[in-house]
């Protein structure tokens, strides 16, 4: 049984716990230590993920199961282009995975798109990653690719979309 949920400046630190739960099993085989904490630091402060909840800069869903916070995700109008939204972040503890949360929360983001008269879903995901073939089942093509720096580090990334 599970229950998704709009996220508050109060669930803050619960996503940050998730997301650090999440990236060190996800991403120890394709980066460096020093990259993930890297990145953990500046994707996931508590200053950032604060300002994004609070100014609508990106919505935040908190999937519950029992009640106990399990998975998120992230989604907002692109900046560049507010005709595509894009889903910036889905991240499912590790000891869900495989229980379908992952896209409960995709159709769910993907509905919130439709919902907006919008009918183009994006995401990226690195080139290395094995969620890559979980979008493709989920019906997301790679559009194109990107190298995106943060700070020294380079994240190399598919983008992804799905026409809804």
């Amino acid at each position: 049984m599970y229950t998704i949920r709009k996220a508050t400046i109060n669930d803050v630190e619960t996503i940050r716990d998730i997301a650090d739960k999440t990236w060190w099993v996800t991403y120890s085989p394709i980066l460096e230590r020093e990259q993930i904490s890297f990145m953990l630091g500046e994707i996931y402060s508590t200053e950032k993920i604060t300002k994004q909840v609070k100014e609508n800069q990106q919505t935040y869903l908190l999937l519950e199961e029992e009640g106990n916070p399990v998975a998120f995700a992230a989604y907002s109008p692109r900046e560049e282009d507010p005709e595509i939204y894009k889903l910036h972040k889905l991240y499912c503890l590790p000891e869900t995975q495989g229980k379908g949360y992952g896209k409960v929360l995709i159709n769910e983001v993907a509905q919130k798109t439709k919902d907006a008269g919008k009918k183009t879903l994006e995401l990226n995901v690195n080139r290395y990653n094995n969620a890559k073939s979980f979008y493709e089942k989920m019906g997301f093509t790679i559009a194109y690719e990107e190298d995106i720096a943060i700070g020294k580090y380079w994240m190399n990334d598919y983008v992804m979309r799905k026409e809804l």
